[in-house]
């Protein structure tokens, strides 16, 4: 997959895989160490039970079961954590569990309410139902934009098994079109950031091709931009 060491050097947060769509109790351990020596909180990236599919297949699950499949997985995390005395930062979901929970009201309380279990925020897409569940169960909320995914003429995150290529230019233009006009580069155009959003995590994926570049490309236009802003 990703090149874990390079990508831990030009990251603040890492999203890590829980065993269900990759990742196993060795990777886990591994992972934690290298973000540990990076000085990167962790946060965990439960997923549908799909290694096959790398959890980016839906399938259909009721809340209940949802929860604890998500129990588990942060769970296991979760004690490697502790065993490198690190804390959970966050929880977020991944892959087509990430956009069913998005859309699906019953199925983002399941989620959110696992993050509160662990008392620790969620992580999502503003203005959908990731957001609205964490208002109403009292979990701190951080929202999210992906610089190497596509977004639909709507606003709805473009959720593909496979990542293709995307040139850094286009990193470019849509991370600064975000920082600087609070925009969301979609496919037909430009959307306004959700209302009430003032900070976002921005995601680089580790299977894009170039990820560490791309990654290394955001950190620079982020660090630049948070540098402004600190002086105004």
């Amino acid at each position: 997959m990703g090149d874990d060491e390079a990508l831990m050097k030009n990251i603040h947060l890492a999203n890590v895989a829980c065993g269900f769509h990759a990742s196993d109790f060795s990777i886990m351990n591994h992972t934690v160490q290298l973000a540990k020596v990076n000085n990167v909180l962790v946060g965990a990236h439960p997923s549908l039970p799909d290694k096959q599919g790398f959890g980016r297949r839906e399938m259909t699950m009721e809340p209940d079961e949802l929860a604890s499949c998500f129990i588990y997985q942060v769970g296991a995390l979760t004690g490697f954590l502790l065993a490198h005395g690190m804390t959970l930062n966050h929880i977020k979901p991944h892959g087509a569990v990430y956009g069913m929970t998005a859309r699906d009201a019953a199925l983002a309380h399941a989620a959110v309410g696992v993050a509160k279990t662990f008392n620790v925020p969620f992580m999502g897409l503003a203005g959908t139902c990731h957001q609205d569940a964490a208002s109403e169960l009292g979990v701190p909320f951080i929202a999210e934009w992906f610089a190497d995914l596509e977004y639909s003429p709507e606003g709805k995150l473009i959720i593909t098994k496979k990542h293709d290529p995307v040139p850094l230019s286009v990193v470019r233009d849509r991370v600064n079109s975000l920082l600087q006009q609070r925009r969301i580069t979609t496919v037909s155009g430009f959307l306004p950031l959700a209302e009430g959003v003032n900070e976002v995590s921005i995601c680089c994926h580790s299977d894009t091709p170039g990820a560490v570049e791309i990654a290394e490309t955001v950190k620079a236009l982020v660090d630049r931009n948070n540098e402004v802003v600190g002086s105004q």
